[in-house]
């Protein structure tokens, strides 16, 4: 999958005019392609900037978001799905604000589309729905954009750096277990007793 996605970031960076096009349509794509959110908006502060970037998601996101208005009203069965989904995750009862649904957004593991369903079982039709989507996608598409300029923008020598201060860590962090063999440890025992 991580092919397909630095594959298709290629092709649109080599897209020239039609850049801008090529991504908002990645971003309609992605769903089907199982691409998280955030790595598109990260791709698209990477490719196009900040500004340009937010923008060109910020376009995609709410797009995509319409997509899945209709199509969870076309197809009953999956809306149920997502229900239960959200029934388990967030609670049958629970019905969760705009503000609260934005923040939510910026979580990486939360999926996308189960905030789209909090978001219509709020919201009073299309176009509010339309409305409260792109309100909650202006967040997720300017924080995580902004952070793959910001990637963009780091010279090899500070990757590396960065790269040398996180080393020490994944040492100290590791998992700090000892294993003893069943028969070793009775073994040892068993000499000390007697």
């Amino acid at each position: 999958m991580e092919l397909l996605g630095n594959y298709l970031l290629a092709f649109i960076e080599g897209g020239g005019l039609f850049a801008p096009i090529l991504f908002i349509s990645f971003h309609l794509l992605r769903p089907l392609l199982f691409l998280p959110v955030i790595f598109i908006c990260i791709s698209g502060g990477i490719l196009f900037g900040a500004i340009a970037g937010t923008v060109y998601s910020l376009i995609g996101i709410t797009l995509s978001s319409i997509i899945f208005y209709f199509f969870v009203y076309k197809m009953p069965k999956s809306m149920q799905r997502f229900q239960k989904v959200k029934g388990k995750i967030i609670g049958k009862q629970a019905a969760l604000t705009t503000s609260q649904i934005a923040l939510l957004r910026l979580i990486p593991f939360i999926h996308f589309h189960l905030l789209s369903l909090c978001l219509l079982e709020i919201s009073s039709g299309l176009k509010d729905y339309t409305k409260s989507s792109f309100l909650t996608n202006i967040p997720i598409a300017f924080i995580y954009t902004s952070i793959g300029q910001w990637i963009s923008n780091l010279t090899p020598l500070y990757i590396g750096l960065s790269l040398l201060i996180l080393l020490p860590f994944v040492y100290l962090l590791r998992r700090k277990e000892i294993y003893i063999k069943w028969q070793e440890f009775f073994h040892v025992q068993t000499r000390e007793s007697t």
